[in-house]
């Protein structure tokens, strides 16, 4: 691995972009090592939760003009095209025009590859380093610093940013120069979100001979196809308090994002265009805001009709 300089309090603030339920605790985890954060984040409770904590609020993305390091945390691909380029607002300059020449742009969104890339090719010609990091890990993780950053891109922006990214997660992978980061982000959104689609149809199964949820999901999670996804969604299955973590909507928009990178390069997708069907099945039954596990409770009422 490359050699990383230090984290000084003394360099200019760390930047970040978006600090909702994910970016929050991020820019808290940073705070908390005594290291300067400038935010922007249009949700007033979201900013003021870090303000409290010592984060300084931008007031224009002109502000990050004195930032090395600018991580970004955006919903989708319009927010991030919007916040680099600027294009829904040519009067207003992006980031594309206010970060200053060989700064550093962290995004840690789940996005398009297509979109990245047209990113990239932006922030190239304006000499800004683009480090893909999309995440691996809830909003739990996030809190705990025990993410998995997943990156691509400019190698010696990653070695930049690594000291920071440290801070705030438990493991990290560079993957290339460039945006294997995001498909890989896509190869465990399509694992993750398969597990629930499976194991819902499997628990039907099981209590239509009898079987108790409770009982399943402890064998399950002693078992040879037991995961640490398994095992942490093990008490919300059997409760079947499906309080979000990453809901059903999220997931439909995650599985979109695959099927079209796959159309993109002519992957067939035969299995995982089902699973997309079936959280849109459960969306459309009103299950839209509760975590994907509650496919569980979904696929049960289809069983019981």
């Amino acid at each position: 691995m490359s050699q990383t300089h230090k984290v000084s309090p003394e360099e200019p603030n760390v930047g970040w972009i978006g600090t909702g339920k994910m970016g929050g605790p991020m820019a808290r985890n940073l705070l908390q090592a005594d290291i300067p954060v400038m935010i922007s984040e249009p949700d007033s409770a979201s900013r003021d939760r870090l303000t409290s904590l010592g984060a300084q609020a931008a007031d224009s993305l002109f502000d990050f003009s004195a930032a090395s390091v600018v991580f970004a945390t955006l919903p989708n691909d319009q927010a991030l095209v919007d916040v680099v380029l600027r294009q829904s607002d040519p009067q207003a300059p992006g980031l594309a025009d206010t970060m200053p020449t060989g700064s550093v742009l962290v995004e840690m969104s789940t996005v398009s590859p297509e979109c990245s890339e047209l990113v990239a090719q932006r922030l190239n010609r304006a000499g800004i380093r683009y480090v893909r990091a999309p995440l691996s890990g809830s909003t739990d993780l996030a809190e705990k610093a025990a993410l998995t950053v997943l990156a691509s891109g400019d190698r010696s922006g990653w070695d930049e940013a690594l000291p920071y990214i440290e801070k705030l997660s438990a493991r990290q992978f560079y993957l290339g120069e460039g945006e294997e980061a995001r498909y890989m982000k896509l190869v465990l959104n399509t694992l993750v979100g398969a597990s629930s689609a499976i194991l819902s149809e499997a628990l039907s199964i099981g209590a239509s001979g009898g079987l108790s949820r409770s009982d399943m999901m402890e064998v399950i999670c002693e078992s040879a196809v037991a995961s640490p996804l398994l095992k942490y969604k093990q008490d919300t299955v059997v409760s079947g308090d499906y309080t979000p973590a990453f809901t059903v909507s999220q997931m439909i928009k995650d599985f979109t994002l695959i099927s079209e990178a796959a159309r993109r390069n002519n992957v067939p997708l035969m299995t995982t265009g089902l699973i997309l069907e079936l959280y849109r099945s459960a969306s459309n039954a009103g299950m839209q805001d509760e975590d994907f596990f509650a496919l569980v409770k979904w696929q049960e009422k289809l069983s019981t009709r």
